[in-house]
């Protein structure tokens, strides 16, 4: 059996503690599943792969891209942070981080130079960071989107998924129309199938209609929490932003798709 020298084992010990914050484990484990999904997945573009932690104030934020859609989640800490701080953790540290999170009990965050250590129950997990810059991703959150249609995120979703079923299996294009008090979803593929779905919604504006990758509206409404969900559009070339009503805690964007 070939080995190496217990001395040439990669140390982790002395990470270099910029910032320490505790947080609860089931409050961290909602953050981190309301956001991983929109992580990039080796994308030329490596800060993308994995999830920006971003500490301000008495807040920790956490956002994900991939550059066709984001999600962004927020939490109030219990102690302030005395420099603000931005750091990018791999893809594979999150999904680690994920499975080690239980339910009950606080979660320590250790946040270094180059690395991550978490400590939880008895097990301290250290990932290496991405060493690069993440976009300014509050360009890209609309501001105040002037046509809002509000409903339930789980009808929403459900009529997705039947639209779907008849969509262009590489491209995943759904068509969405805005009427009066209606939300109309309709699919196509390169057979000559079609599917429309009409749904009674809240809304009350001018007609308009936008194409979108029905996955990536889908992923975003399983993540809203409550009853209620707002999808707020712009224009025909504008993204779509989704949340729950009155809350900015957890947001989604998804851009939008030729058809």
């Amino acid at each position: 059996m070939t080995s190496l020298p217990a001395s040439e084992f990669p140390s982790t010990e002395n990470i270099e503690i910029k910032q320490k914050i505790s947080i609860q484990q089931a409050e961290l484990k909602t953050l981190l599943d309301k956001t991983h999904f929109s992580m990039a997945q080796q994308d030329v573009r490596y800060y993308l792969n994995g999830l920006l932690f971003e500490l301000h104030e008495q807040q920790l934020r956490l956002v994900a891209t991939d550059g066709h859609r984001l999600a962004l989640a927020e939490s109030t800490l219990k102690d302030a942070i005395k420099t603000p701080l931005q750091v990018i953790l791999p893809r594979k540290g999150v999904l680690e981080l994920q499975r080690i999170l239980g339910s009950e009990g606080e979660v320590e965050l250790a946040i270094g130079a180059n690395h991550m250590r978490v400590s939880v129950d008895g097990v301290r997990f250290t990932s290496k960071l991405i060493d690069g810059r993440f976009p300014d991703y509050g360009r890209v959150i609309p501001a105040d989107p002037t046509r809002v249609v509000e409903s339930n995120p789980s009808v929403v979703r459900a009529a997705l998924q039947r639209a779907a079923i008849l969509s262009n299996e590489k491209y995943r294009g759904i068509r969405l129309t805005l009427k009066s008090d209606a939300l109309v979803m309709q699919a196509h593929n390169p057979e000559q199938e079609e599917a429309e779905e009409e749904l009674e919604v809240k809304y009350q504006g001018e007609g308009m209609e936008i194409g979108f990758n029905v996955n990536y509206l889908m992923e975003a409404l399983s993540a809203v929490e409550g009853d209620q969900v707002e999808l707020g559009f712009t224009d025909g070339n504008s993204s779509c932003l989704i949340k729950a009503p009155g809350s900015v805690k957890a947001r989604y964007v998804v851009m939008p798709m030729r058809l």
